[in-house]
């Protein structure tokens, strides 16, 4: 039969918790909506930003043009971003981001090509310590611990380029959780370099034939191309970050949430064998009583 006083001392510690992680939980909400809001305002920006860069691309011919387009004209050898959170309690948003980096290390080095590891985020780097220690080329801690502003994402993507320029690597891709709601984080996998440019659709294509006819670019396309698409790599990586941090935000809601959930259910079934331990121990002291009483 359990002892009261080992019961008791259970249920206190599981009301202290609670009380933690639903402090963590508003906390997060807090933050989270800041989060959200400022990875939804730098949307559109990016999105106009790729929207020029193809338009520019279009007018350039195939294989040549600025290096950060055009590519080094190899696919031999890779270095992956891997962006994640400082800290824990977030549920499976450091762990999904990470796997899925994982399988693509597995899937390149099968393809027999070399890859070297950049991570952003303490978890990412002991994560990946554990299995790949020997590809971290460099590590980038505590972003979260203040506000996550362009300076900081630009000096990440001058750490790439100047990597590239050096022949350290042919293409950069980038992993990290892409916000959807505070449920729903969406690993994503982004080419930085060389910037990869989408197709254009048929409304977008349109767009891109009324801005060839109506605009003549001063200087030409390959002039603009070669100061935008460094300041390109920098507004990925600083979207990527702000989608990160809101990703975080929602995971670490939702993951305290349902851990305040669960701590209740624990209390409420510690709370009854609680009772049903006690009200044991009543009846056999009345028992034990009225034996006496009989025996005299």
């Amino acid at each position: 039969m359990p002892n009261l006083k080992d019961l008791k001392v259970r249920i206190n510690s599981v009301k202290s918790t609670q009380k933690i992680t639903s402090a963590m939980k508003m906390v997060a909400a807090a933050k989270l909506r800041r989060a959200q809001d400022a990875a939804e305002q730098a949307r559109p920006y990016a999105k106009s930003m790729e929207r020029m860069i193809v338009t520019l691309a279009g007018n350039v011919v195939p294989g040549s043009g600025p290096k950060l387009l055009s590519g080094t004209g190899k696919d031999e050898s890779y270095l992956i971003v891997v962006a994640t959170a400082d800290r824990g309690l977030c549920g499976g948003f450091n762990s999904n981001i990470v796997r899925a980096a994982r399988r693509k290390i597995t899937e390149l080095e099968n393809a027999g090509k070399k890859v070297a590891l950049l991570t952003v985020g303490r978890k990412a780097k002991d994560q990946l310590r554990r299995t790949h220690s020997k590809l971290i080329v460099k590590s980038v801690e505590n972003l979260a611990r203040t506000t996550i502003g362009f300076e900081q994402a630009d000096t990440i993507a001058r750490e790439l380029i100047h990597r590239f320029d050096e022949g350290e690597f042919d293409t950069c891709l980038m992993f990290y959780n892409r916000f959807q709601s505070a449920m729903t984080q969406i690993v994503t996998e982004q080419q930085l370099i060389p910037a990869k440019v989408p197709e254009l659709s048929g409304d977008e294509d349109k767009g891109g034939a009324s801005a060839k006819a109506l605009y003549e670019y001063e200087p030409d396309e390959e002039g603009i191309l070669s100061a935008l698409l460094p300041r390109n790599v920098a507004t990925q990586v600083f979207t990527a970050l702000l989608e990160n941090s809101a990703s975080e935000h929602g995971a670490r809601m939702t993951a305290m949430d349902s851990a305040t959930r669960n701590a209740g259910e624990m209390i409420d079934k510690l709370t009854l064998t609680y009772n049903r331990t006690r009200q044991a121990y009543i009846t056999k002291e009345l028992i034990e009583i009225i034996s006496g009483a009989e025996a005299l």
